[in-house]
Parts: structure tokens; sequence; C-alpha cells
């Protein structure tokens, strides 16, 4: 068999990933602060790393926590803000462990369509003005894991209005802000609800050290209305303790230090060179696949044309018996997906790329067989 590609995991390679300088990082820690990385600690997260997140987003300390990554994070406001039989609006697709997670808390998940730029606030509006009423609605705007796309500031303005009329939270997801690599950046609706550092009273908002530093660190945040993080942390406490200093500390190391700035800068060059020759591989070996061309992140989803008898199951056995990795569509939905996949380009040098490509275009072709 030919060599494996998987473009089912979004994890950077190590080649990208700033080992030397998380090495330095670590030593740094330990020299600085032995205590305190030895320590147990308390379940805010390490204490430097907690006011670095703050200062970066503009807000009082006491609107953060630190956690074991962002699923952490989003298990505890789950666990904190939905009861069973509580509506909850997510994009269609989206990410799989979110299903996942609000169905075994017993949520009723409600699923918006997903344009290319973001969710269909229409859609969502017709809803909410038919008797919806969600507890709570989880959106990834930056490059949206699987689909790519990116929420518009015209939507990100909608949704706050949505939310503040309607009363729900906004769960804004956003682990892949800072890996941006071409287009303009917009402000987190985060910002959006509260701007000039104010307390937030429609967003919560998640992000992860796992895209920018590495997925090994396991370190992510929550940021909010200081009330609704102080509930989060008895979590926390009774869940952990407290998170991992070690962990948080090489990442407060590596992030405040000197070079975290080219680190970050070679993991988007890399990223914009990957997601540039597999959207050229699919326009040349799958010419019948729709696709949104991302401006970040680590994910591309694929349509197949509906009406042709499409089956990801099937097609993601035919890739893996060619050697390639993919993700089913269904993955991401209640429902459908079928013609589907979702294409992850984190962890595929651009010199694979378009072979792997070349060889799920015969999967397809063989599925349908």
């Amino acid at each position: 068999m030919a060599d494996s590609i998987s473009f089912s995991r979004g994890a950077p390679s190590a080649d990208i990933v700033d080992i030397d300088g998380l090495k330095e990082a670590a030593v740094r820690a330990f020299e600085k602060d032995p205590a305190g990385v030895a320590g147990y600690g308390t379940a805010i997260g390490y204490v430097p790393l907690r006011r670095w997140i703050a200062e970066k987003h503009g807000v009082p300390e006491d609107h953060v926590i630190v956690t074991n990554g962002s699923m952490q994070a989003d298990a505890f406001l789950f666990d904190e803000v939905v009861s069973p039989g509580d509506a909850v609006v997510v994009e269609r697709p989206t990410y799989d462990r979110t299903l996942l997670g609000l169905r075994e808390r017993g949520a009723d998940v409600r699923l918006i369509g997903l344009q290319s730029d973001g969710i269909d606030v229409d859609e969502l509006r017709a809803e909410l003005e038919g008797g919806l009423r969600p507890k709570l609605a989880h959106i990834i705007p930056s490059f949206q894991n699987p689909g790519g796309s990116t929420l518009s500031l015209e939507k990100r303005h909608a949704l706050l209005e949505l939310a503040a009329q309607y009363g729900f939270l906004i769960f804004e997801d956003d682990p892949y802000f800072d890996v941006r690599f071409t287009g303009e950046p917009l402000p987190r609706i985060l910002e959006l609800d509260a701007p000039d550092g104010g307390t937030p009273t429609n967003v919560v908002y998640a992000c992860s050290f796992s895209k920018t530093v590495c997925p090994g660190v396991r370190v992510g945040y929550l940021v909010g209305n200081p009330e609704l993080i102080k509930k989060i942390q008895r979590r926390a406490t009774n869940t952990y303790i407290a998170p991992s200093q070690v962990s948080q500390a090489i990442v407060y190391e590596f992030v405040s230090g000197d070079r975290f700035p080219a680190a970050l800068q070679n993991v988007k060059e890399a990223l914009a060179e990957r997601a540039g020759t597999l959207g050229k591989a699919l326009k040349e070996h799958l010419p019948q696949a729709s696709f949104v061309q991302p401006e970040g992140g680590y994910f591309l989803w694929v349509e197949l044309p509906e009406g042709e008898g499409h089956d990801c199951a099937k097609i993601a056995k035919e890739a893996a018996d060619r050697g390639v990795q993919i993700v089913k569509g269904t993955d991401f939905l209640v429902e459908g997906g079928e013609n589907a996949f979702r294409l992850a380009y984190s962890a595929v040098t651009a010199d694979k790329i378009d072979d792997g490509v070349r060889r799920l275009a015969e999967a397809v072709e063989a599925a349908k067989g």
C-alpha cells in the first residue's frame, strides 16, 4: 500500500511546532517559579497565564478561568448552563464533540444551516419568531469546524441582537481565531458584546492554545461574566482541584516570550500553503465537489452533488483502502451528511496533498460503483 495520508485529525504536524522554543519555555518556567509550577495551584489556573489572557482580551482577571484544554471548558459550561430538555442551537454541520457533549446532557439540539459567511441568521430568526427559546447558541465564528466558513461582521451583530431580544447565551467557541492566514480579521463577538473591557452579558468565549502552541499542552480557557466564571470555578475545584500548572506555566513562558510571534507566523504560513494546495487539488481531481476555501484554521468541508448516490461511509472505507483517512460528514450532523466529508489539512505537508486528493477521488468513484 502507498504511504498513509491522514486528513482526519485537526492537529499541526510536528514540523511546524516550535519544539526548541517550548523546551526553552519549560526551563524558564521551572527556573523562574519552581514553587508555583510544582504546586497544585487553584482552579482558576496558573495566575500569570490567567493575567496574560485577561490583558489579551482587555477584561478583568475575574472574567477568566484557565482549564485543561478548551473541551474541558466546554464541558464545564454545558454542565452549568444546559439542563436536560433545554433547547440549544448549533450550526449545521458542527463539531462532532459538541454534538456528543450536548446530547449526552439531554439537550434538545436544534441545527441551523451554515452558509459561506456563517450561520444562517435568517433561519435562526424565523425559528425564534416561531417559538424556539434556546438556552444557548453554540457558534464557531472563525474558520468553522468542520465547515471552514467565517461568520461575517453583519451576522455577528445580528446574533447579538437576537440573543438580547430572546434571552439566550452565545457560546463563542473560537480556537482558530489566531490562525488566520488571509483576509481581514474581524472583532470577536465577545468584543462586540462588551466593548472597552466591559462585562459581557450575552457571550461567553472559549479559546485554546492547542492550535497556536501545540495540542499536547492541553490548555484552554473561558472568558465571560464573572458570576458565571465563579460558578464554573467551583465545578473545576470539585472536578480536579486545579488544572496542570506545569502545562500552563510552559504556555505562559512561551506566549509571553520572544519566539512566539515567529512561531505563530510559521504555523500560519504552513497552513496557508496547505489550504491553498488542497483547494487546487480538489478543483483538479474532484471538480464536482463544492467547498468554502478557508481564510484560516485547519479544516475544509467537501460536499458532493446530492442525488448521485454518494455514501460517505463507503467513501471513507474506499479511501482507507487507498491509505487516505477522512472524517465522514454524518459525524457532524444529527441527520444527513452522506454526501459530505471533512478534510483536515493541518497535519499533511503540502507535497503529499495532491496525491492524497487523487487517491480520494478514486475512492469516490469506487464507492459509487
